[in-house]
């Protein structure tokens, strides 16, 4: 660690560090998808034509899709020793499992798209698959961060949703600025990724939900 970390990390206190990271895994990138569906299907109650018992399996695709199997990705890349940390704290480390995600991401975008599901699942189902694209890609110059990323998206679906709806979400928007905030402080408290990282995680995930939006 150099003067620099050291000096940033001291300038917090334990209990704030400590309150960081609980934040940073209650909103870790992996949760965020299932958040969003629960938002569609619960909030939004975009499939009505489903009755409760196939909603909640909805809701069990989307953790199996976006949560579970890319874990098990990263816990199996732990295994066979191509990571050296379950955190991916490298670039090197993030290689194989972005490329795994996106395989899943897009199988998800594709499934959801040909089964006429809601357009604001599918384009969100999109922007997903979007970014961890440039996730990938950007991987190669700087370490961006996913947790910026995924907050990226929500934020601008919540936007564009605003627009769009006929439904008062103006408190879910400011809800979304909120927590997207405070994630993305929390990365810098606990010096996990570099004020860059984190602005442009969240300038490509915003892109990423525009782009969707547009071709959706």
């Amino acid at each position: 660690m150099n003067n620099d970390q050291a000096l940033q990390e001291s300038s917090f206190s334990p209990a704030t560090r400590l309150t960081a990271k609980v934040i940073s895994y209650i909103f870790h990138p992996l949760f965020v998808p299932v958040y969003v569906g629960w938002f569609f299907v619960r909030v939004l109650r975009l499939f009505t034509v489903l009755d409760d018992r196939h909603q909640s399996l909805l809701l069990v695709q989307f953790f199996v899709n976006y949560t579970l199997l890319p874990l098990v990705t990263v816990l199996i890349a732990k295994g066979v020793g191509f990571v050296d940390s379950i955190y991916l704290k490298t670039q090197r480390d993030r290689i194989i499992p972005y490329l795994a995600v996106m395989i899943f991401y897009f199988w998800v975008w594709y499934v959801f798209r040909n089964q006429s599901f809601p357009p604001e699942a599918v384009m969100f189902s999109f922007a997903a698959f979007l970014s961890i694209c440039f996730g990938v890609f950007v991987n190669s110059f700087f370490k961006v961060s996913m947790h910026a990323l995924s907050m990226g998206v929500v934020m601008a679906l919540l936007l564009l949703l605003s627009l769009k709806s006929t439904e008062n979400i103006g408190p879910y928007v400011s809800l979304g600025l909120l927590i997207t905030g405070i994630v993305c402080t929390a990365r810098l408290v606990n010096n996990d990724h570099r004020p860059f990282d984190v602005y442009a995680g969240l300038l490509l995930g915003a892109l990423a939900q525009v782009i969707a939006w547009l071709f959706v």
